[in-house]
């Protein structure tokens, strides 16, 4: 069979299972995540803020790196956010794609970010431990009580929404920020009554190595989702097998596998087949594969060459000598 390539634009063909995930409860479902979400970031700077305040006041440094834990799930706020704008945004003759990687330079800035404030922090509160220094702990107590109670209202009150990945994924920053804030509570109390105020900066860092494990995770998806990399969780071995054992197939070849952003995968590769196959039955390979890859690995964007043995095979680095005259 000569050569064949398949390039399906349909809406529902080329976006696979995260096209039907993202738009599967209509334009009703969005607006709604979105507007809770408007809200979750209105009082998530609330809560910033008065943390930065009442750090200060209080002359407490586990306080002001809770602020610090704070910003990441506000940020992860607004990248889940601005997640679902672009998903709503149709592509265009300059973003073929969409603009989906918006939400990956803000997470990349944001890991960026975080890591500065970690070392920072770290510092200060190597400082602190060398020569504790008295904390206000009813102003410590009474700001990160407040921090709890609306990183609790913020995080429960998502769970809805909870079938979005991004969204998911900003809940539990938040709902983690409670428990950090929680512990601020109790280190409050403990030094209210001990003096002891060597707590707060052991409990900074605490805190801060929590920060540090979120801008490592958010750093290293940045940097393979720029790099074009296989996406996390997705196994590179087992997606040649699957195309390999579906019936036609005979071989697979220049296989990629990325994202375009945080769970919305795309592939591409040759496939070998018989060359005596039809054209529809070449087609109802193509089909078959890409239900089997968006049902197994959530990869809703592809595109495959079909190919029989005796076609030549391009270096990936540059253009085979045969077809160049």
């Amino acid at each position: 069979m000569s050569k064949q390539e398949s390039k399906h634009h349909d809406s529902k063909d080329q976006h696979g299972a995260d096209h039907h995930h993202d738009h599967s409860s209509g334009g009703g479902h969005v607006h709604v995540a979105q507007g809770k979400l408007k809200i979750a970031i209105i009082l998530g700077f609330i809560v910033l803020a008065g943390e930065v305040i009442g750090g200060i006041w209080a002359n407490s440094l586990a306080l002001l790196t809770d602020a610090a834990h704070m910003l990441t799930d506000v940020m992860a706020l607004i990248v889940a956010y601005f997640a679902l704008r672009a998903s709503t945004a149709p592509p265009s003759k300059i973003m073929t794609f969409g603009r989906h990687r918006i939400t990956i330079l803000a997470a990349l800035f944001n890991g960026l970010t975080l890591i500065g404030i970690v070392f920072f922090v770290g510092g200060e509160a190597y400082k602190r431990l060398l020569n504790p220094q008295p904390v206000e702990s009813t102003v410590l107590f009474i700001t990160a009580t407040i921090g709890v109670v609306v990183n609790l209202y913020i995080g429960l009150g998502m769970r809805d929404q909870a079938d979005n990945v991004n969204i998911k994924s900003a809940m539990l920053h938040v709902l983690g920020d409670a428990a950090a804030s929680a512990g601020v509570i109790i280190a409050g109390i403990i030094m209210y009554f001990t003096k002891w105020y060597i707590v707060d900066p052991i409990l900074s860092f605490f805190i801060a190595v929590i920060v540090a494990v979120s801008a490592w995770r958010v750093l290293k998806e940045t940097y393979i989702v720029l790099m074009e990399g296989t996406p996390v969780g997705i196994d590179f071995d087992q997606v040649v097998a699957t195309i390999r054992s579906i019936s036609g197939v005979k071989d697979i070849h220049d296989l990629h596998i990325w994202s375009l952003t945080s769970n919305r995968n795309a592939m591409s590769g040759h496939i070998v087949v018989d060359g005596e196959m039809t054209v529809g039955k070449a087609q109802g390979i193509i089909r078959e594969l890409e239900r089997q890859v968006a049902h197994k690995f959530r990869i809703g964007h592809v595109t495959i060459q079909v190919e029989d043995e005796g076609h030549p095979h391009p270096d990936m680095f540059g253009i085979d000598r045969e077809w160049v005259h």
